[in-house]
């Protein structure tokens, strides 16, 4: 199914200057830089920002998927519930909000992950300088999508993996460290016993 067909689709809001974070009041603002690499958005280091009384289809709320548009890869981002209020989306940012009937936005976020929708994107890419995915084109993004129980299934798996491949990582790097301090021993130990002996 085309993503047009699967959920409504909204641009961010366009900042006319640098946006000026405030301590208290306003709204959290989800810039591109929010979009980490892998996906992730971590609710506690966005800014906010006072801008006045702005419509709502600007902002993203738990339940919707900001897209990115720009940069080397064109990642999706599911916003769960460790988002508390909704947050003002800044152009290019673009805001999904999936039929809850048709699509789960987790899923929906991990399907526009995938490497044949990335291979879409490669294709679709706009700019030399700093590549642009057209809204077009993320209309006309084809997905398979399973019933909703399936769905969950499958994000739920991706879940499991990363965290095994996190813990994998974290396994290697202590032993990695278990290893050096083992040799660092096994030096010290050598350098001892050859002081010993030069006496």
């Amino acid at each position: 199914m085309r993503i047009a067909d699967l959920c409504t689709i909204r641009t961010g809001y366009t900042a006319r200057k640098r946006l000026q974070p405030v301590l208290r009041g306003g709204a959290p603002a989800i810039q591109l830089r929010d979009v980490a690499a892998d996906g992730e958005i971590n609710p506690d280091t966005l800014i906010r920002v006072e801008l006045g009384d702005l419509p709502d289809r600007y902002f993203a709320r738990a339940g919707d998927v900001v897209f990115r548009p720009r940069g080397d890869r064109n990642i999706a981002s599911a916003l769960d519930g460790c988002l508390a209020e909704p947050a003002l989306a800044i152009f290019p940012l673009i805001v999904l909000r999936p039929n809850p009937d048709i699509v789960t936005p987790e899923y929906l976020a991990w399907a526009i992950n995938q490497p044949d929708a990335q291979r879409y994107f490669d294709r679709m890419a706009r700019g030399t300088s700093m590549r642009m995915i057209p809204r077009s084109s993320l209309n006309d993004l084809c997905l398979d999508i399973p019933d909703i129980e399936t769905q969950r299934r499958i994000v739920a798996t991706d879940a499991l993996s990363k965290r095994e491949r996190a813990l994998t990582l974290l396994l290697a790097e202590k032993r990695r460290k278990i290893t050096s301090r083992v040799l660092r021993e096994q030096v010290k130990r050598s350098s001892r016993a050859t002081e010993t002996d030069s006496h």
